[in-house]
């Protein structure tokens, strides 16, 4: 943890090191990428992730991780700098990384809440399968639990595999920190 903190801190004080450009230095810098100027384009991305970071300050807590997050925005940064356009450069730019942010933070949660509820289903099988188990005496089939859980087949196929899948990233976990 503390390697990343200091990672972090180096990264940070590089970034204070670098000038953000002005309204008209993006406009100029805009003007030479169209020219094919690498170097102009270096310095736009450079000189506008202070900026980025700014935006990406209003989007923490809220479920993604701040590497995450800094990723997406820098991502969309370069994207832009290379499309090529007229206009204020810091409006669409903050514009983007704000639809950006607000996607990640939206596809997040409901990777979340699609994980919340294949384990709810995870659990529910299991209890059903040991109460069917005390009830016949056995284990029960496929079609029996299926019927009982009122779900497909597959669908219970799908929540085995997955348990199965879980159990056997658990087991390598535990033997990887040994």
């Amino acid at each position: 943890m503390k390697e990343n903190f200091d990672k972090d801190e180096v990264w940070m004080e590089e970034l204070s090191a670098i000038t953000p450009c002005t309204e008209e230095e993006n406009a100029r810098l805009l003007s030479e990428i169209k020219e094919g100027k690498a170097e102009a384009r270096e310095r736009l991305i450079e000189g506008n992730l202070k900026g980025v970071l700014l935006i990406v300050k209003d989007y923490l807590n809220k479920g993604v991780p701040m590497a995450d997050l800094i990723q997406e925005a820098s991502l969309e940064l370069v994207m832009l700098a290379d499309e090529g356009f007229e206009g204020s450069f810091e409006k669409l730019l903050e514009s983007r990384i704000r639809v950006r942010m607000e996607e990640t933070i939206d596809e997040n949660r409901k990777e979340l809440e699609k994980e919340e509820e294949m384990l709810a289903r995870v659990n529910v099988l299991q209890e059903v399968s040991k109460v069917m188990a005390e009830e016949l005496g056995r284990e029960a089939n496929l079609k029996e639990l299926a019927e009982r859980m009122q779900m497909t087949e597959d669908e219970v196929r799908e929540v085995m595999r997955m348990t199965m899948d879980a159990l056997n990233l658990s087991e390598l976990n535990r033997e990887f920190q040994q």
